[in-house]
């Protein structure tokens, strides 16, 4: 066996050892083994999962053989009749040994029906190929018991992932594109006394083309204030001049810190204070907490009377600083001048955190400082996600007259489908104030053709969506997709339907 830390190397990298000491931690419920099931389950056990059980009553038929790989390769065609659940947690058991894996030969519907305490000893539940009566008892089933349930289904060339959970709280989002906290146009004491210290001035060449130009634009935002009427920079012939300004200060063509700093002048410009995101968690109900708050609700408290106080309407520093042209010992002391100011803000939340847990009757220290520091370290990028139960999505006025068309009896036939279907269809679209008339004679007759099938490719594509959420949910990094996300494999195209 590798070692952990070389086996899972690369994920380590995107999620860290907290993120994959939860990932170890969690136990994981899969309710069906068909393709997409076994697709999504094999992500997570090649990840590192700490434990999944495979819920499934069905035998191996001859299908299997030819769609699902997880039983392709445990059983011949000898071995038809076997337990499907039992094939596949072999293989599963087979890729990640470290993973412990049990199977139960039980038909899901069954366990919703008669055991939903069954449920509530996994982090996150996995529900595949349901219908839609199983998906809304289970979506209850899970909410009460407070665990984590995602739903996948493939359905010939389309398919789809939702997420339901109560409530699902980000500290590491990790978003693609974020400004650096630089505090260029608010600077605080220590940062204004370095800037002070350094001749903008200067006749060396070299020393001017070594100035930060983290320091330039703290200087020309400060001069710029002043000659303004206390205000930065708002229009855009505002900006364009304060870039032209910026261009002046240039000794010479190549210093490359001046450029840095026209380039990053943008910075300048971000309004200062916290985003309308951040103000709407401070704001929402739960930051007003009592002794069964969530830690996260309890920080976000602490956050929230730091701002207003030590933060002077700031939150606390990241503390980073990204590569720049500089001297080495302007750079380290900028480093370490942006590192101390993170320190402090982050012993100030850390000392409010620990107050108020005390006020609330819970254990001052039973929040880690681990956990405190990197909430201060992303507290800008606060995400608080919220979902709608299963049963409000169905919940609607045409819905019954679809269940009548699609639950009839008397219908068998293709021919007989694919005119109901696109009844059913243009009826909707119009009820939903669109033109059913666009809807293609080809797209009616492909959903009917493969017929509810589990196609081993866009098993693997939907599981993979589904272990995807599953891991950002247990890893509380990265946000999820809060609606349903539909796959199209007809036209490869993907669309998310926002709750």
């Amino acid at each position: 066996m590798a070692e952990p830390k070389t086996k899972y190397d690369r994920q380590l990298r995107i999620w860290g050892e907290q993120g994959q000491a939860a990932l170890e931690k969690a136990s994981i419920c899969l309710l069906n083994c068909g393709p997409t099931g076994s697709e999504t389950l094999k992500n997570l056990v090649l990840g590192g999962i700490g434990s999944i059980t495979v819920v499934d009553g069905s035998k191996v038929e001859n299908g299997d053989l030819g769609n699902n790989y997880m039983v392709m390769f445990t059983v011949s065609e000898s071995s038809l009749g076997q337990s499907k659940a039992k094939c596949v947690c072999a293989y599963l058991q087979e890729l990640n040994d470290a993973v412990k894996a049990k199977f139960i030969e039980e038909h899901p519907l069954t366990l919703i029906e008669t055991n939903p305490s069954f449920f509530s000893q996994f982090t996150l539940v996995i529900a595949t190929q349901l219908v839609e009566d199983s998906m809304v008892k289970l979506d209850r089933i899970c909410r009460n018991a407070n665990v984590m349930l995602i739903f996948a289904r493939s359905y010939g060339l389309s398919g789809f992932v939702r997420t339901s959970v109560k409530e699902h709280t980000v500290i590491e989002s990790k978003p693609d594109h974020f400004l650096d906290d630089l505090r260029l146009n608010n600077p605080w004491p220590e940062l204004k006394r370095l800037t002070e210290n350094i001749d903008f001035d200067t006749s060396d060449p070299v020393a001017h083309k070594h100035i930060p130009y983290i320091l330039i634009l703290v200087k020309m935002a400060e001069d710029w204030a002043k000659a303004h009427g206390g205000r930065l920079p708002s229009t855009r012939d505002e900006k364009r001049e304060f870039k032209e300004l910026l261009k002046t200060k240039t000794i010479a063509m190549d210093e490359d810190n001046y450029k840095e700093a026209i380039e990053a002048s943008f910075k300048v410009f971000a309004p200062r204070g916290i985003s309308s995101n951040l103000k709407r968690i401070l704001d929402d109900p739960c930051s007003e907490v009592e002794s069964g708050s969530s830690d996260f609700w309890v920080m976000v408290a602490a956050l929230k009377e730091f701002i207003a106080n030590e933060g002077g309407g700031e939150a606390p520093l990241e503390g980073s600083i990204p590569d720049m042209t500089s001297s080495t010992e302007l750079y380290i002391n900028l480093q370490k001048l942006y590192q101390a100011k993170a320190e402090a803000d982050y012993l100030a939340v850390e000392k409010r955190v620990r107050d108020i847990l005390k006020n609330v009757g819970r254990d001052s220290y039973s929040i880690s400082k681990a956990v405190i520091k990197s909430f201060c370290k992303n507290a800008r990028k606060l995400t608080v996600c919220r979902f709608k139960l299963i049963e409000e999505e169905f919940n609607s006025p045409i819905l019954p007259e679809m269940q009548k068309y699609l639950t009839d009896e008397e219908y068998s036939a293709m021919d007989d489908d694919i005119s109901r279907l696109k009844t059913t269809a243009v009826s909707l679209l119009s009820d939903l104030g669109c033109n059913g008339s666009t809807l293609t004679e080809d797209l009616i007759n492909e959903m009917c053709r493969y017929g509810a099938a589990e196609l081993h490719a866009v098993a693997a594509y939907i599981g993979g969506v589904a272990s995807q959420e599953v891991i950002k949910l247990i890893t509380k990094q990265f946000v999820p997709m809060t609606g349903t996300f539909i796959f199209n494999g007809i036209d490869h195209k993907s669309q998310l339907l926002s709750l």
